[in-house]
């Protein structure tokens, strides 16, 4: 599979939290052949089995993504929206936004809106409609929308708007198609709702009961000007080993087994600490009596807006980490 092919599909495909079909049925398609079996749980995670002898492992990718859902049409046509995860309106100003019927609009402040403290109940979506009757043709209360933006690619560098965490789910369905004989009983899940509280994660630990838990997200960096240092991560160093972020402090038995296999496979890695934020390895690790759990993640700068931006080289070597992991549980 190519990394960046996937990536364009997925970013193509809606999916904000709570509406994740559409993104679930192309990693569904694409997974199917590299799969012994494959199933979509209650709330809608899919899970992926790759059977092998050995531990029950878990690598988790949430594969939903920020969004805006309508919570009001005006009656000139415009849209008033409520968030879906951790949307920044300043940051959203003036985006394209597609919903899942093929409509298009964009994200507009009022006028009299101050940017610097701009609120939602200050913006409103423009899909083009002369009045309230027209706008209710095209969308109803409860439609979700999305950016909608390309993928683009410059050198190693590739910029989208959710790459957090299609990006991630990538990296697992390119490590699915290298791992020919897991060392462990295998679950890829590509998990809902992990930007509105690791919900999916946590119904789907408790369904695969893993001994093992590793997830798979980006990660925020401190390469960029004017840093305040909230990650430790910077691109191009490698794949981002988390030690902790406010959701999980990752088991030191798992840090340990990825750094040395990293060393061994002769991976470029570096360590991940977040002061904030948090991925489904929050939720995993808690599942049940507890299950050791750590991080694979790849740095991203300007994460939860239109333009975040990563390196394909931290790309591979997570893919490198992720099938390395599940081939050779110990290095």
């Amino acid at each position: 599979m190519d990394l960046i092919e996937i990536l364009e599909t997925l970013n193509g495909a809606h999916g904000p939290s709570g509406d994740e079909g559409g993104v679930r049925e192309k990693i569904a398609e694409l997974a199917r052949p590299l799969a012994d079996e494959i199933v979509t749980d209650t709330l809608g995670n899919l899970i992926v089995r790759k059977k092998g002898t050995g531990p029950r492992v878990m690598f988790a990718a949430h594969m939903d993504s920020i969004g805006f859902i309508i919570t009001h049409i005006e009656k000139e046509g415009f849209l008033r929206v409520g968030r879906l995860g951790g949307v920044a309106p300043r940051e959203a100003a003036y985006t394209a936004v597609r919903f899942k019927n093929g409509v298009r609009g964009v994200f507009v402040p009022e006028e009299k809106a101050d940017l610097a403290k701009l609120k939602l109940d200050e913006c409103f979506i423009d899909i083009g409609a002369r009045d309230e009757a027209e706008a209710r043709s095209l969308v109803q209360v409860g439609d979700t929308c999305v950016y909608d933006l390309p993928v683009r690619v410059q050198g190693s560098r590739v910029t989208g708007p959710y790459l957090d965490n299609r990006l991630s789910c990538a990296v697992l369905l390119c490590a699915l198609e290298r791992i020919q004989k897991p060392a462990c009983d295998l679950y890829l899940v590509f998990t809902v709702q992990e930007e509105v509280g690791l919900r999916g994660a946590r119904a789907a630990a408790w369904r695969a009961e893993p001994d093992m838990g590793v997830a798979v997200d980006v990660t925020d960096v401190d390469d960029t000007p004017g840093s305040e240092k909230y990650g430790t991560a910077r691109l191009g160093r490698g794949a981002a080993i988390k030690v902790m972020d406010s959701s999980v402090i990752c088991h030191p038995e798992i840090v340990a087994r990825l750094e040395e296999l990293a060393r061994v496979e002769d991976i470029p890695v570096q360590r991940d600490i977040m002061r904030g934020g948090g991925t489904d390895a929050g939720a995993i690790h808690t599942t049940r009596l507890g299950v050791q759990t750590g991080g694979i993640s790849i740095p991203c700068r300007y994460i939860h807006t239109p333009a975040e931006t990563a390196d394909l080289t931290d790309a591979e070597a997570c893919v490198r980490l992720a099938a390395a992991l599940a081939e050779r549980m110990n290095p």
